[in-house]
């Protein structure tokens, strides 16, 4: 394949093509066009793909190789996380404000102007919330929301989308509950779909395309995986293993 494959905007099909034809240059660019309707979402992150786009683009379908994830029982919590996440100076919620979430999220960031949250993004994962897939951690200074992260939970799999923080480490704490928590309910994989110098400080590695699809197709339809989400953790410090708090 020489380029991206395209998607007719008014294709009602929800095919995307194999994951494997996606572009090395640039990383993992696989389809162009088609819509944000849920069904092609869903069908997208079921086989690994994901939007990723700016304002001025059409739509950008994405399966990067490698591919970063993580293990929600091998998140890394280091002892001066665990020191504040043991002040419980944070209150972390799930599905309280999802939509504040996002728009925070969507934000500009010190580091450049854009967003790609476009406006049809955000309605479309809007949507998904409402459809009970996309989920939020909020992370909560008395009733300033400071931090969180939002992304959707197919089966045993949880897609993270986006993460932010006006207080330091008030999204990697909420990172931390989610992975507690997606622990609980055996997920298998949180996936984080490109790596970060934040990310790796949590525990996301890097693993080959493959090894992630082969992970799907055994746990995407593990539906029984998820409890219910919208909860107030009550200012309660997780229970940490010695060995999740490295000198």
């Amino acid at each position: 394949m020489t380029g991206p494959f395209w998607i007719n905007n008014d294709d009602p099909s929800l095919a995307f093509p194999p994951v494997d034809l996606a572009l090395d240059d640039p990383n993992g660019l696989l389809a162009v066009g088609g819509d944000l309707s849920p069904r092609r979402l869903i069908n997208a992150y079921r086989h690994g793909i994901f939007p990723w786009y700016n304002d001025d683009q059409p739509i950008l379908w994405w399966s990067p190789n490698p591919r970063a994830v993580l293990f929600p029982d091998q998140v890394h919590i280091s002892r001066s996380l665990k020191k504040q996440i043991n002040k419980s100076s944070f209150n972390i919620t799930f599905d309280q404000s999802f939509e504040a979430v996002l728009m925070a999220c969507a934000a500009p960031r010190r580091d450049g102007p854009g967003t790609w949250i476009t406006t049809a993004m955000h309605e479309a994962y809007l949507t998904l919330h409402k459809m009970g897939i996309a989920h939020s951690v909020e992370a909560w200074q008395g009733d300033k929301l400071v931090g969180g992260l939002y992304g959707l939970a197919i089966g045993g799999v949880f897609f993270g989308e986006s993460m932010f923080s006006h207080v330091t480490n008030a999204s990697k704490i909420a990172f931390v509950y989610l992975a507690k928590q997606l622990q609980q309910w055996q997920f298998a994989l949180i996936d984080c779909q490109v790596e970060s110098e934040h990310l790796r400080s949590l525990g996301a590695i890097e693993i080959e395309r493959k090894s992630f699809i082969d992970v799907l197709k055994r746990h995407i339809d593990q539906n029984d995986k998820q409890g219910p989400w919208h909860f107030d953790t009550g200012f309660k410090p997780l229970e940490l293993n010695s060995s999740e708090t490295p000198a």
